[in-house]
């Protein structure tokens, strides 16, 4: 988990936020923690979609890649 001063937390807030991973921040001061910031648990309608634009598609997704004839004796 990553840990960061008071100090630099206040000044870096809301980049921080927009960055936070699952398993939060640790905020501390003088060295010492003294806060955990994790995420807000999301709806999981709220991840439908999330991913656009992020993955690549590379050939057909709908194929196994191999051949078959339906009519053909086994």
């Amino acid at each position: 988990m990553k840990k960061i001063g008071a100090a630099r937390f206040k000044e870096q807030c809301l980049a921080l936020l927009d960055r936070l991973t699952a398993e939060g921040l640790i905020i501390t001061k003088h060295g010492k923690p003294v806060a955990r910031v994790i995420p807000y648990p999301r709806a999981s309608s709220d991840l439908i979609g999330s991913l656009r634009g992020k993955i690549e598609v590379h050939g057909d997704i709908l194929s196994t890649g191999m051949g078959w004839d339906a009519n053909a004796e086994s």
